[in-house]
């Protein structure tokens, strides 16, 4: 009998350990507001913008507006940068102090999500996330390190941050990274995302095609080899 009640108080212990935490995933807060912005249409695969806009609250100064991007959801519910079919996720990890985790650290957790139309585009649906990554971030953990991730899925064949983040050709961003105090759990109630950091808007952009960039480390190759050759014939003279 005793060794069963202690097997159950382990599992017990275990399974609080373990649990899943919980937070707000929202970026329309009363006192933090942010955006996401498709690729900007001068320099799309180069362009990434990470910061404040003007449209943000607090109000900031990073140009997303001026170099012309559009915010998800403004080219209706379908197609790329549409409401519907583009996907919002966090990825993180657990820390136990306010510091930042290294980035490379970070992983999936928790759900995706899409985009809102009307008067809040460019803003996630809100909802609340349950931490599920692997391993999963604790309920009542005193920190995480988060980012937020979107990306293009209008083609449906990357429904998860783990399939789009390898792909190629695919338009995905990032924010900053920040941490959120006190996660939902037993104990605290599910946190804003705004519950220690402050969150940034960002913007989309595709990485170019592996085939154009094999294009581009060949012109650059020939560029280098004729430079060689123009200075090798310099020295002669």
């Amino acid at each position: 009998m005793k060794k069963l009640i202690l097997a159950a108080f382990a599992l017990t212990i275990a399974a609080s350990v373990f649990a899943q935490g919980t937070v707000v995933f929202n970026i329309r807060l009363a006192a933090n507001q942010v955006h996401v912005w498709g690729p900007s249409p001068t320099a799309p695969t180069m362009l990434s913008l990470i910061g404040l806009g003007s449209n943000d609250l607090p109000a900031g100064t990073t140009p997303f507006a001026a170099d012309q991007m559009s915010l998800i959801g403004s080219s209706g519910l379908t197609g790329p940068y549409g409401a519907s079919t583009t996907y919002a996720q966090l990825i993180g990890v657990n820390t136990q102090t306010a510091a930042l985790a290294p980035e490379s650290s970070l992983v999936p957790v928790g759900q995706t999500t899409t985009f809102r139309t009307g008067g809040a585009l460019g803003q996630i649906v809100s909802i609340t996330d349950v931490l599920s990554g692997t391993p999963p971030i604790a309920a009542d953990s005193a920190f995480a390190s988060f980012e937020i991730v979107a990306w293009d899925n209008s083609s449906g064949n990357y429904p998860t941050w783990t399939q789009a983040s390898v792909a190629w050709g695919i338009a995905a961003g990032h924010s900053a990274e920040f941490t959120v105090s006190a996660i939902g759990g037993t104990f605290n109630v599910p946190p804003n995302l705004d519950n220690m950091g402050n969150l940034t808007s960002f913007n989309l952009y595709p990485s170019p095609e592996p085939s154009t960039l094999a294009l581009a480390g060949l012109g650059a190759a020939v560029l280098m080899i004729a430079h060689g050759r123009k200075q090798r014939h310099c020295t002669r003279l």
